[in-house]
C-alpha cells in the first residue's frame, strides 16, 4: 500500500498556550527549546499571530516582531505559521487596506511562510485582500472555514465556501474547529467532500474541549486529510489541541505514518511541562472535557472567561442563566461562528441581558456595528425586532466593511513620531494604539529589559519579607475597560478558546 504521510502541524508555540496558558508564554521560555522543535521535521509550527500579538506587548512588555526574528535563528528549517484574522490582522475591528497590507508585508519579510487566514463570520470578502497579499509576496495562503454548528452552517455551505477560497488562490483550506465541535463521523464526511471538491491540501484545526478532537482527527486521516494540528502532550488537551505525541504513534505502521521521532518529542514535552510551571497562575481552572461546548456551541475558554467576569460582577449565581442566553443572542444575530471577534460580541450582549435583567437594555457599540454589518455579512438574517431595537430604521451596510475605511499608515506614523523606530513599530501602533505606545515609552526610557524586570522582582520578594503586601504584577496592566464591556477582556485569563 502506497504510504501517505499525515503532516503535523503544532501549536505550542501559540494556540497550546494561548487556550491554556492565557496566550501568557514568554519568548525567553520558547528560545531554549528551539533548536529541538527544528529537529522534529514538522509540516509548521504555529507560533505567531491570534492574540500573541496584543498580549506580547501588553503583559510581557516583549516587542512581537522581535518573537519572529528570535526564533527563527533557532529554527530555520521549519517553516512558521500564523493565524491572521482577515481584515481583523491580529485585532478585534477591521482595519483599512493599507494597514492589512502593510502587516501582511512586514510579517512575511520578518519570517512568516504560511498565513492561516480567516474571518469570523465567513465571510470571504473580509478574508480577499490579505489572501491577495500573502499570495503576491510569496507565502503560502491558507483560507480557513471557521466549523460551527447552527441551522445555517451544514457541509453543502463549507464546500461552496471552499471553492470560493480556492478560486481566490488559496494554497490550501483549514477547516478551523475552534471550540471542539466537530464530530468524528462529520470530520471524515467533510474532509472526504473537501478533497472531492478542491484539489488543494486540506488541513484539520480543532480543539479538545468536547473531548472528541484525537477520534475527529483520526476518522479525518481516514477520509485523506492531508495535515494535522496536534500539541505537545504537556501542553495538550482541555481547551487545546489532542497531543502529538498520541497522533503519532497512534499512526505508526500504518500508511499514514507521519515519520516523526517519539523520543524526541518526548524530551520536548519534559522541556514544556517544567515551563508550564511558571505560569500556573493564568490555568484555566477546567478539570477535563466539558461537554456544555457541546449544548451551547461556546468554546471552553469562552465558558471560563464569562464565570470569572461574573464573579467579578458578583453574580456568579446567573451562570447558567448567561449560558442558556448565549444561545438566544447568536440565533438572533445571525448564527455567527463564535470565534474573535464575534464570540465577545455575543458573550458581552447575553451576560447583559442576564445581569440587568432585560434583554437588549444596554446594547455595546460592537454589537451595534455588527448589527450594522460593520463585521461583515452574518450567515443568517439577524432577528428583525433586534435589528429594529439596536438600527431603528438604519438600514445595514452592504458593502465590505473595509471599503468604508480610510487608509491608516500615514496617520499612524505621525502619530507615534519618534517613538517608532521601525515600519514594525508603526504597525503595532495601528492596530493597538494604546497598548503600543505604553511599550513604545517604556522602551525609549530604557524600561522593561530583563535585568530590569528581575531586579523589580528580587525587590518586590525583598519587601514581602518584611511585610504583607498584596501580590503584584509585574507585567503592564491591561488597558481600562469599560463597566459595560466585562466580557470583553483581551488576553484575561481564562480566555483559552475564546480568543482565536
Amino acid at each position: 500500500m502506497e504510504s501517505t504521510p499525515v503532516k503535523i502541524t503544532d501549536t505550542i508555540l501559540r494556540d497550546a498556550h494561548q487556550s491554556l496558558l492565557a496566550t501568557r508564554m514568554r519568548t525567553d521560555d520558547m528560545l531554549p527549546i528551539a533548536e529541538k522543535l527544528d529537529q522534529v521535521g514538522y509540516h509548521s509550527v504555529e507560533m505567531w499571530g491570534g492574540a500573541t500579538f496584543d498580549s506580547a506587548m501588553r503583559f510581557l512588555n516583549e516587542d512581537p516582531w522581535e518573537r519572529i526574528r528570535k526564533l527563527k535563528e533557532k529554527m530555520p528549517n521549519t517553516p512558521f505559521q500564523m493565524l491572521l484574522r482577515g481584515q481583523n490582522i491580529v485585532g478585534y475591528k477591521h482595519y483599512p487596506d493599507d494597514i492589512v497590507e502593510k502587516f501582511v508585508v512586514l510579517a512575511k519579510r520578518n519570517g512568516i511562510d504560511i498565513f492561516r487566514i480567516f474571518d469570523a463570520v465567513n465571510d470571504v470578502r473580509n478574508m480577499a485582500w490579505a489572501m491577495k497579499v500573502a499570495k503576491r509576496e510569496g507565502a503560502h495562503v491558507q483560507a480557513s472555514i471557521c466549523y460551527t454548528i447552527s441551522p445555517v452552517h451544514d457541509i453543502p455551505s463549507y464546500i461552496k465556501m471552499a471553492k470560493e477560497l480556492a478560486d481566490l488562490g488559496a494554497d490550501s483550506i483549514c477547516i478551523k474547529d475552534m471550540a471542539g465541535l466537530i464530530s468524528p463521523y462529520v470530520a471524515y464526511e467533510l474532509v472526504g467532500e473537501l478533497k472531492k471538491a478542491v484539489d488543494l491540501p486540506i488541513q484539520l484545526h480543532t480543539h479538545y474541549t468536547s473531548g472528541m478532537a484525537s477520534a475527529a482527527v483520526l476518522k479525518a486521516v481516514e477520509a485523506g486529510v492531508d495535515i494535522v494540528d496536534t500539541a505537545i502532550s504537556s501542553i495538550a488537551g482541555l481547551t487545546s489541541q489532542p497531543p502529538t505525541e498520541t497522533i503519532v504513534r497512534i499512526l505508526q505502521e500504518t500508511p499514514r505514518d507521519t515519520g516523526l521521532d517519539l523520543n524526541l518529542l518526548a524530551e520536548i514535552s519534559a522541556y514544556f511541562a517544567e515551563a508550564r510551571k511558571h505560569y500556573a497562575k493564568f490555568e484555566s481552572g477546567l478539570k477535563g472535557v466539558d461537554v456544555r461546548v457541546l449544548q451551547y456551541q461556546i468554546p471552553g475558554g469562552m465558558l471560563s472567561n464569562l464565570l470569572a467576569q461574573l464573579r467579578e460582577q458578583n453574580a456568579e449565581d446567573r451562570y447558567e442563566e448567561v449560558l442558556e442566553e448565549v444561545p438566544r443572542v447568536r440565533a438572533e444575530l445571525g448564527y455567527p461562528p463564535l470565534v474573535t471577534p464575534s464570540s465577545q460580541i455575543v458573550g458581552t450582549q447575553a451576560t447583559l441581558n442576564v445581569i440587568l435583567g432585560e434583554r437588549y437594555k444596554v446594547i455595546p457599540e460592537e454589537v451595534k456595528n455588527y448589527v450594522k454589518g460593520m463585521y461583515g455579512r452574518p450567515p443568517a438574517p439577524i432577528d428583525p425586532k433586534v435589528k429594529k431595537l439596536v438600527l431603528g430604521d438604519e438600514e445595514p451596510i452592504d458593502c465590505r466593511p473595509a471599503d468604508l475605511i480610510p487608509p491608516g499608515y500615514e496617520k499612524a506614523k505621525e502619530e507615534i513620531g519618534d517613538l517608532a523606530r521601525s515600519e514594525e513599530d508603526i504597525i503595532s501602533y495601528a492596530l493597538f494604539p494604546q497598548v503600543a505606545r505604553s511599550f513604545l515609552e517604556r522602551r525609549a526610557g530604557g524600561s522593561g529589559s530583563k535585568e530590569e524586570i528581575v531586579a523589580a522582582i528580587a525587590a518586590m520578594v525583598a519587601a514581602r519579607a518584611t511585610a504583607h503586601f498584596r501580590p503584584l504584577e509585574v507585567s503592564p496592566p491591561p488597558t481600562m475597560i469599560s463597566p459595560w464591556r466585562i466580557a470583553w477582556r483581551p488576553g484575561r485569563p481564562g480566555w483559552g478558546g475564546l480568543i482565536k
